[in-house]
């Protein structure tokens, strides 16, 4: 799921899932990431500063969340959060990052759920890292295996996506409990706040629906039929269009958000010569809101979409093994993935689409987070 990321000074481009995102990651149902052939070392202290932007992966298999300056491909820090940490999102502020964290064990397509070790529910919960100590200062309550999220542009409310009880969990933080579970859809992965901050938007990858949800009330104000597996949702800067990735359908469906109605879908081709044919997953929206950028996991690349024409303007290729987060420097010259099944991360010069550096981080890389070093 994807995903949708924050950084200082800007509000939000798609995690995850996405998230998005925005939107970004596998749900309990999807192929566990293989393990990296990179040994990274132990620990890392902190590496003298390279460039003002720090990327920050959470590594589902490590229990980590990952610190990278992306200009010198060092690792900063390691930071231990929890179990199968996901999603990642900044706080509106920009002082404290959060990561959703889930005790269910990985179950691959076609697994017998019966034969899994049993899920440990108390390591669900949202984990909050402080970005200046880069220390876990707090788990919050979350609901049942949190995957997505989003934060209120207040910063003090959490939209959680609950995929094994097909809810939304609403994370209150002052109070530091679940407040509301408002049921959505089957299998909910992606979340992502609207700009206005009025409506949260989740995707249901089981009925293949998106669920717009008032983030006042509380009540589902629209839902919307898309593609097979939506995974991640971006918006456009003026909030007027949502655009949803379909994993199975190699497409991105376009959504009215005035009339929650769908407003086309746009095609990715697939390329000759890559290993599968496109699975969009992450996006995220360039700070000037002129091209989103969708991840495209077996694929292993990069769909570029016109968001204003809503077309597909190129590809770029050979990104890395299944990139799914994916995120943004701030000045829009940069994107990022997180490559799980090769442990490592991406950094991809936009005007060139070619690969600037993959940097090994080992682990399971999940979801990207983008910000200015603090």
């Amino acid at each position: 799921m994807l995903k949708a990321i924050r950084f200082s000074g800007h509000r939000r481009y798609l995690a995850p899932a996405l998230a998005a995102a925005s939107l970004l990651g596998a749900c309990n149902r999807s192929s566990p990431p293989a393990q990296s052939t990179s040994t990274p070392p132990a620990s890392e202290p902190r590496s003298a500063p390279g460039s003002g932007v720090r990327v920050y992966i959470s590594d589902e298999t490590g229990g980590n969340v990952i610190v990278v300056d992306p200009e010198t491909g060092q690792i900063i820090e390691r930071i231990a959060v929890g179990k199968r940490p996901r999603g990642v999102r900044l706080s509106p502020s920009g002082d404290q990052l959060f990561v959703a964290l889930s005790g269910s064990p990985i179950a691959p397509p076609g697994v017998d759920e019966s034969k899994l070790p049993p899920p440990d529910r108390s390591a669900d919960g949202i984990g909050a890292v402080d970005l200046a100590t880069h220390k876990l200062t707090r788990t919050y309550a979350s609901g049942q295996d949190p995957e997505a999220f989003d934060v209120s542009l207040d910063g003090r409310t959490i939209f959680v996506s609950n995929e094994e009880t097909s809810e939304m969990s609403v994370l209150d933080l002052t109070s530091g409990t679940v407040t509301r579970r408002v049921p959505v859809g089957g299998e909910p992965e992606g979340v992502t706040l609207r700009p206005d901050g009025k409506e949260v938007y989740v995707t249901c990858e089981e009925d293949n629906e998106v669920f717009a949800v008032n983030t006042s009330t509380f009540a589902a104000t629209g839902r919307t039929k898309v593609g097979p597996r939506p995974r991640a949702v971006v918006f456009t800067t003026d909030g007027k269009t949502a655009f949803v990735t379909s994993e199975n359908g190699a497409s991105v469906d376009v959504i009215d958000t005035a009339t929650h109605k769908a407003a086309g879908s746009v095609s990715i081709p697939t390329t000759p010569g890559t290993p599968t044919p496109p699975r969009p997953m992450g996006a995220v929206m360039a700070p000037d809101g002129r091209e989103l950028y969708v991840s495209l996991g077996r694929a292993k690349s990069i769909a570029v979409i016109d968001p204003t024409s809503r077309k597909f303007v190129r590809s770029i290729e050979d990104v890395g093994a299944r990139p799914w987060g994916i995120g943004i420097s701030p000045d829009g010259k940069k994107l990022y993935t997180a490559n799980g099944p090769s442990g490592d991360v991406s950094v991809i010069d936009v005007a060139s689409g070619k690969v600037d550096r993959r940097i090994a981080v080992g682990g399971s890389p999940w979801g990207i987070a983008v910000a200015n070093r603090r």
